[in-house]
């Protein structure tokens, strides 16, 4: 194996993980569909807003007990930061890479996931302060109408 293989394998193990981008993801999403920001997640945490920055690029790992806290604060299951998790992305765990195992390329994982956009946050929080869920339905059933009616132009 190539010195540049073992420096890129133990790069991806340690730095921007494909988990840990996950990870950091889910937190962001469920953060934002809070409403809350990341000062105050890092208020909450006892830990500054850039720790939290580095949290949900992936830059930095989340221990347990830090990802349980967050878990209690955010009010969501522990298994929700690793719900919807590609299968290049259950691959790409530290302990497989450190192996050699299934080696991928994380360009794959770069394509920019619609549920991570600031856009779709802020229509579904938006659609949940909608307090009758009769007139959410009708929101939701006319929204689905336009894109079916779109998607046949």
């Amino acid at each position: 194996m190539a010195e540049n293989d073992q420096i890129e394998r133990n790069f991806r193990v340690t730095n921007n993980n494909a988990v840990d981008m996950h990870v950091g993801k889910r937190v962001r999403l469920r953060r934002t569909l809070l409403g809350m920001s990341q000062e105050q997640l890092g208020g909450e945490l006892n830990i500054t807003f850039q720790q939290v920055q580095k949290y949900e690029r992936g830059a930095n790992r989340v221990s347990a007990s830090r990802l349980w806290d967050i878990s209690q604060i955010l009010d969501v299951p522990i298994n929700y930061f690793f719900d919807d998790m590609s299968e290049v992305t259950m691959r790409a765990s530290p302990r497989r890479v450190s192996r050699g195992i299934d080696s991928i390329e994380l360009g794959e994982e770069q394509v920019r996931d619609p549920m991570a956009r600031r856009e779709t946050l802020e229509l579904v929080r938006t659609y949940y302060s909608i307090k009758t869920p009769l007139v959410r339905k009708r929101v939701a059933d006319m929204v689905k109408s336009i894109a079916t009616t779109l998607a046949g132009d």
